[in-house]
């Protein structure tokens, strides 16, 4: 128990050695992103799931596997991006994150689609841990924000997997943007250990509940129960995931 609690709590020394360079500053490069064409009429679904801490392999597997469901369970087969940061391969580096989302704001209708952003990683009460090779940084709500603008997308999903991951849903959430995090702002999140195939959230979220619910509410609502009684059996002060905002989201999948 105290090794994963001192894995899932690296995250909150990350921003003593984080660069300072800004987020939004970083040197843009080309990466070949495809992704199916919007279809007129019709609110397409384009996801960008990003695995976000290199050292441990549950970020790139719960990255991949997020990607996978969610395309099943929202009709978004050919309009995913996934990306993540190995031991030996930095593929979710920050111009690549806003070179997705670059990509995605040149496909989508900023109007009729919605865009779902998957982040996974360690995280700290300012944000969220990115280690691609030496690059070593801390990617802030703000920074969140610069990459959905990127997106053009008007209605927008943000799902964050890590510790304190809460601050996200508290400084993002909006009528258009649903905010889904594995935590609160003040609490810990479990399971990221080297190897595993989920984080005790995404395990919750994505592999159960999602499988067998496709409105994001209905499953988030599943996945706390699942998740906090998961802790509370391995003896752990629950995580208390969080939902806000994205009403108009929330309507508009429905209708789909």
């Amino acid at each position: 128990m105290r090794r994963l609690i001192a894995f899932c709590l690296v995250g909150l020394f990350l921003a003593l050695g984080s660069s300072p360079e800004a987020f939004g500053q970083a040197a843009r490069r080309a990466d070949p992103f495809r992704l199916a064409p919007q279809r007129p009429g019709q609110t397409d679904v384009y996801i960008l799931s990003f695995g976000l801490w290199g050292p441990q392999s549950v970020f790139e597997s719960e990255a991949k596997g997020a990607a996978r469901i969610l395309e099943a369970q929202l009709g978004a087969k050919g309009r995913s991006i996934v990306r993540f940061n190995t031991k030996r391969r930095a593929g979710a580096t920050p111009q690549t994150l806003l070179a997705a989302a670059e990509a995605a704001g040149r496909t989508l209708d900023p109007a009729e689609d919605i865009v779902v952003l998957v982040l996974t990683s360690h995280g700290a009460p300012e944000g969220i841990g990115l280690v691609a090779g030496r690059d070593t940084r801390l990617v802030t709500p703000g920074d969140v924000g610069r990459l959905l603008d990127q997106t053009r997308a008007q209605h927008r999903v943000v799902i964050v997997s890590a510790c304190y991951s809460g601050v996200f849903a508290r400084e993002l959430a909006d009528r258009r943007t649903l905010v889904i995090t594995a935590a609160a702002a003040d609490k810990p999140s479990f399971g990221c250990q080297d190897g595993a195939t989920w984080t005790y959230f995404g395990d919750a979220f994505f592999n159960k509940a999602l499988r067998g619910e496709r409105r994001l509410d209905a499953a988030f609502e599943r996945a706390k129960i699942l998740v906090t009684q998961r802790e509370q059996r391995e003896g752990f002060d629950p995580s208390n995931p969080q939902i806000a905002g994205g009403a108009q989201v929330l309507e508009r999948l429905g209708a789909r």
